[in-house]
């Protein structure tokens, strides 16, 4: 998939090596000019969001390619697991019923030809002379809806610390751009890969935190 990406021009890496080592996969991938940014500001977002329209309709009649498991209805491989949001507490409870009723619904699959990256966001650029030269880490792909990123970038922008008024800028575009069952479906997935990963790797305030992300978006 990348290699064909390239072939259309998209700043992509080549994968040198994937091989299987114990209890993992090790990717060797061409590095690419430049450095990742060192700082997410809002001229990387908009060059993001500008490159992501690039992917579309890449994969036109690759049926041979997976579309990704969103894991709304039952836990995924290692992430996006519904037990601890179980066990945590009544408000992670509540988050999980939505997420397994947006699951539920008939519309709950991605759907599309492009290429999708699943962890878009800006630590997956490289950045050299204020230009993005490259988007790296594509260990999540699959085909499907585009827009997808754009929900994964706008959780990455709303992590402690960032600039709130570049993730409301994106949740402008999301709202303009996805229909409201594409937006609920990406919604949901991001709430649940952040909210457990947040209750299995970090501390409450953290937990806090992204349960509040998750509940402003569910009712949009």
């Amino acid at each position: 998939m990348l290699n064909l990406a390239r072939q259309r021009g998209l700043p992509v890496p080549a994968y040198d090596l994937v091989a299987e080592v114990p209890d993992a996969t090790a990717i060797v991938q061409e590095r690419l000019p430049g450095s990742p940014p060192s700082r997410v500001d809002r001229r990387l977002v908009e060059e993001m969001v500008a490159l992501h329209e690039r992917f579309a309709g890449l994969l036109a009649g690759r049926t041979d390619v997976e579309v990704p498991d969103l894991y709304l209805r039952a836990s995924g491989p290692g992430f996006c697991l519904h037990r601890p949001l179980e066990l945590h507490s009544a408000r992670s409870r509540r988050l999980l019923a939505w997420v397994r009723d947006v699951g539920a619904a008939s519309d709950a699959v991605m759907s599309g030809a492009d290429l999708v990256h699943l962890d878009y966001h800006g630590e997956r650029a490289v950045d050299a002379s204020g230009a993005i030269t490259g988007v790296v880490d594509w260990d999540g792909i699959g085909r499907g809806d585009r827009r997808f990123a754009l929900v994964t970038l706008r959780f990455a922008l709303s992590e402690p610390g960032r600039d709130e008024t570049l993730a409301r800028w994106v949740d402008g575009l999301v709202d303009d751009l996805l229909d409201p069952a594409t937006r609920r479906v990406s919604w949901a997935h991001m709430s649940l890969r952040m909210a457990d990963w947040a209750i299995r790797h970090f501390g409450p305030g953290d937990v806090d935190h992204w349960l509040d992300v998750a509940e402003a978006g569910m009712d949009r």
